[in-house]
């Protein structure tokens, strides 16, 4: 069977990562994704580097099984276009800054003027008001604001580092989707519309509640620094390489020490017990890390899984996606696209028994279903063509002219 959103139409006129990777995780899932790009290139994510054939990796990583349409939202008949597709939509997205939606004349209440029981998602930076809601945002500056940095630093007192992902707009964007799968479940239920609103900023301040806010979480009794709570990050130097140990049982413990040779270790009061661990834990990781030195991460691994520690091998992100557990898993998989040839991405982290998630096509060539698209809201062959006179909306179908158009 079709994937769980198949009859569902998105217009989609977010760009970069967030709002495009939302919309990329429905349009896996079934939807019709009609991804409204500006004339001038569209969708910055084009143009990015790590690039083959025009496209960039990140573009095709955040905008398969989408269509795209070249529309220019800054004329009257284009904006007519864009009513037109709302219409008969049933979730408008856009990850504008603050006010600009509305400014160009496509507010929530205009768009529900058109389409009353329309799901409408903004997707911004910093938040809808307040001191920072029109500054410009890229992720760095929302894991600096978050605390995410210092938590990533490890205390108060280190330098804060980033996170070495974009992660804030990744999250982002798995928060988006999920909430447009809510609001659409609602309409199911009562037929009525909302709109939804998320920033990166409240995505990722929720995110660290739920593990490193602990200090912050009973009211009068805050901290007032946090401290490192060891001196590794559960990552191990070994004779020839890095492992993570996880120790959290008193089962673990034992097998620990047994499969480092430390049999001190197990006698120290200090850790005989979950608490007493925790309460020394930079004693303890440093322990742990002098007994692992003198072994290779193979033997390690060996030892450690007999007797049911936890533990993996720290991969880089080539023997990540040839290790046997990825391949069994099947999550890299490889696709032809028409331009770009055979591309290495991800399926759906989710699957479905029934409803089945599918790949239909790669990433869109840039305006590439314009007049698809256009006919299938309603314009003749005419009216298409006028478009593409004026610049409002047009297509091209050969690749040197597309890049003059961009």
């Amino acid at each position: 069977m079709a994937g769980p959103f198949t009859g569902i139409r998105i217009i989609d006129l977010t760009t970069m990562i967030s709002g495009p990777l939302a919309t990329m995780t429905l349009a896996d899932q079934g939807a019709d994704v009609i991804k409204v790009e500006s004339p001038g290139g569209g969708d910055y994510a084009r143009h990015v580097a790590t690039r083959r054939d025009g496209f960039s990796a990140s573009f095709v990583n955040n905008n398969r099984n989408k269509r795209s349409i070249v529309v220019d939202l800054k004329k009257p008949e284009g904006l007519e276009i864009i009513e037109q597709m709302i219409s008969e939509a049933d979730v408008f997205v856009q990850n504008f800054r603050p006010g600009v939606a509305d400014r160009m004349g496509l507010g929530e209440d205009h768009i529900r003027e058109i389409n009353p029981a329309i799901v409408y998602v903004s997707i911004c930076g910093f938040g809808f008001d307040g001191p920072y809601a029109q500054k410009p945002v890229f992720d760095p500056l929302i894991q600096a604001v978050s605390g995410l940095t210092t938590v990533q630093g490890g205390s108060d007192d280190e330098r804060p580092r980033l996170v070495r992902t974009i992660l804030p707009d990744k999250l982002t964007a798995i928060q988006a989707s999920q909430a447009i799968s809510a609001a659409l479940f609602a309409r199911e239920r009562s037929g009525e519309g909302q709109h939804v609103r998320l920033s990166m900023l409240d995505t990722v301040v929720s995110f660290l509640w739920s593990s490193d806010m602990g200090g912050h979480t009973f009211v009068g009794r805050e901290s007032s620094s946090e401290a490192a709570q060891s001196f590794i990050d559960l990552i191990y130097e070994t004779k020839d390489s890095y492992i993570s140990v996880a120790v959290m049982l008193d089962k673990h413990w034992k097998g620990f020490t047994e499969a480092v040779d430390s049999p001190k270790l197990l006698e120290d009061e200090r850790f005989s017990t979950p608490t007493g661990r925790e309460v020394h834990k930079d004693t303890r990781t440093r322990l742990m890390q002098e007994t692992m030195l003198p072994f290779t991460t193979a033997e390690l691994m060996r030892k450690l899984e007999d007797l049911d520690v936890p533990c993996a091998p720290v991969l880089n992100r080539t023997e990540m996606r040839t290790h046997p557990q990825v391949t069994a898993n099947g999550i890299i998989v490889e696709n032809e696209h028409p331009e770009a040839g055979l591309i290495r991405q991800t399926r759906q982290p989710a699957e479905f028994s029934v409803t089945q998630n599918e790949y239909r096509f790669g990433a869109p060539i840039y305006g590439n279903h314009t007049r698809e698209i256009l006919a299938e809201i309603g314009f003749d062959a005419t009216k298409i063509s006028s478009f593409e006179t004026s610049g409002v909306a047009w297509q091209t179908d050969d690749k040197e002219q597309r890049k003059k158009k961009a």
